[in-house]
C-alpha cells in the first residue's frame, strides 16, 4: 500500500510558534509492480518523447560521478513536462557487487515535486520502473523507426535488463527469432529462457552475425 508521511516542524525566524504540516506519498519499491507495467511505461515514454519533440518537456543536465566506494557510479537525472506539470529527479547508480548481495546492481529512487510551488509531492522506488522507463524507450524507437518486416532481434549483452527489453520489443514487432551474444557466454542462458518464455527460438551469435542478420538490434541490456 502507498504510505502518506507527515512532518511537522516549526520554522525559526519572523513565525517561532507557525507550524506547517508537508504531507508525501511514499510508494515502496515492493508496490511498483502493481501499479506500473509494460503497457503504462509504453505509453507514459511515448507521450513524454512527444513532448519533448515539441519543446513541452525536457531534460536538465546530467550528474553522474564515481563516489569512490564500492566501485559504485552515482548521479541524479531530472526533468520537467509543462503538459502535465510532471518535475522530479531520479537519484542512483551502479554499484557492481550488489548481485552477489541479492541485490540488482541497479538503485534508484524518484523523488517528484509540485511544479506550482517546489513542495515535494512523492518519494518512489525507482529499480523496477527504471528497467520498465528503459524498456520502454526502446521499444518506442522500433514502433517508430523499426521495419514494419523485422523478424530477426539481436540482443548484445545478457545482463539484468535483457529480459526487459526483450519482453518489451517483441511486443512491437511479430520477430520470428531471437540472436544474442554476452562477454560471458554463461550468462547467454538468461536469453535463451526469456526467448522460449516468449514462443521464440534462441541462437548464440557472433557480433558480426548480429551486425549482419538482425534488423533490430539491443544493446542496453545491463
Amino acid at each position: 500500500m502507498w504510505a502518506c508521511a507527515t512532518a511537522k516542524w516549526k520554522p525559526s525566524g519572523r513565525f517561532p510558534r507557525a507550524a506547517r504540516h508537508i504531507k508525501m506519498i511514499i510508494v515502496p519499491e515492493k508496490e511498483i509492480a502493481d501499479l506500473m507495467g509494460r503497457a503504462q511505461a509504453f505509453d507514459a515514454v511515448e507521450a513524454v518523447f512527444a513532448a519533448m519533440a515539441s519543446k513541452d518537456a525536457y531534460n536538465f543536465p546530467v550528474i553522474r560521478e564515481a563516489i569512490g566506494h564500492a566501485d559504485a557510479l552515482y548521479g541524479f537525472k531530472s526533468g520537467f513536462d509543462r503538459k502535465s506539470l510532471a518535475l522530479g529527479l531520479k537519484s542512483g547508480g551502479y554499484w557492481p557487487g550488489n548481485e552477489a548481495k541479492g541485490l540488482t546492481n541497479h538503485q534508484s529512487t524518484v523523488i517528484l515535486f509540485d511544479a506550482d510551488t517546489g513542495k515535494v509531492k512523492a518519494l518512489v522506488g525507482g529499480n523496477l520502473l527504471t528497467a520498465l522507463r528503459t524498456a520502454a524507450a526502446s521499444a518506442v524507437s522500433i514502433k517508430h523507426l523499426a521495419s514494419k518486416n523485422a523478424k530477426t532481434l539481436g540482443m548484445i549483452g545478457a545482463g539484468h535488463q535483457s529480459a526487459f527489453q526483450m519482453r518489451a520489443a517483441v511486443e512491437q514487432r511479430n520477430f520470428e527469432k531471437v540472436i544474442g551474444w554476452n562477454y560471458h557466454p554463461e550468462m547467454l542462458s538468461r536469453l535463451a529462457e526469456t526467448a522460449s518464455e516468449l514462443g521464440l527460438p534462441f541462437e548464440q551469435a557472433t557480433l558480426e552475425q548480429i551486425g549482419a542478420e538482425a534488423d533490430v538490434i539491443i544493446s542496453i541490456t545491463s
